[in-house]
């Protein structure tokens, strides 16, 4: 379960190449399938309650990077030399704190690895991209005043200790029974 102070990292052309609707846009016009993916991750950020954070890797553009605000998500340019693989390492690390989970988003194997041995959880392209969908479809139901369809009801009458539990064992924390 998401918490405000949560924070989505998504690899931005990870997700532009897995994402159907997004994949033709990459040859000819990567400005505007930049852009869908920010509106898209703003909508779930909003409806999630999350932060969200998308990087875009810069490798090869000489400059210092930048970063701006859209609509609630923060875009990030990596630096010159920098990979995004290597910035979303180095954000892990800035944003893990105590009581903050930072979910990384990318279908990069490696990366998923690495970010998970740094403390965050994961996501894949796939994952990521049903949740935006499911978020979507939920939000035109509130609007045309349909009440939403709860998709995991166990998940709402477990207290909060279980729910920590469950989330430290599917870590492979705590599995000596403490």
């Amino acid at each position: 379960m998401l918490r405000r102070d949560d924070v989505l990292v998504v690899d931005g052309y990870n997700m532009i190449g897995a994402w159907p609707e997004l994949e033709p846009l990459m040859a000819d016009r990567l400005d505007e399938a930049r852009d869908r993916l920010v509106d898209l991750l703003a909508d779930y950020g909003a409806f999630a309650g999350v932060n969200v954070t998308v990087v875009f890797d810069a490798f090869r553009v000489p400059g210092t990077g930048a970063s701006y605000r859209v609509a609630g998500v923060e875009v990030v340019f990596t630096r010159e030399k920098e990979t995004a693989d290597e910035c979303i390492e180095r954000l892990v690390g800035e944003l893990k704190t105590e009581g903050r989970n930072v979910i990384v988003a990318t279908s990069d194997y490696t990366q998923q690895r690495i970010a998970f041995g740094r403390g965050a959880l994961r996501l894949s392209a796939r994952e990521l991209r049903l949740r935006v969908l499911e978020s979507r479809r939920q939000i035109e139901q509130t609007v045309r005043g349909q009440p939403p369809v709860q998709r995991n009801p166990l998940g709402g009458t477990l207290s909060e200790e279980a729910r920590r539990r469950f989330e430290s064992w599917r870590r492979g924390e705590g599995l000596s029974g403490d």
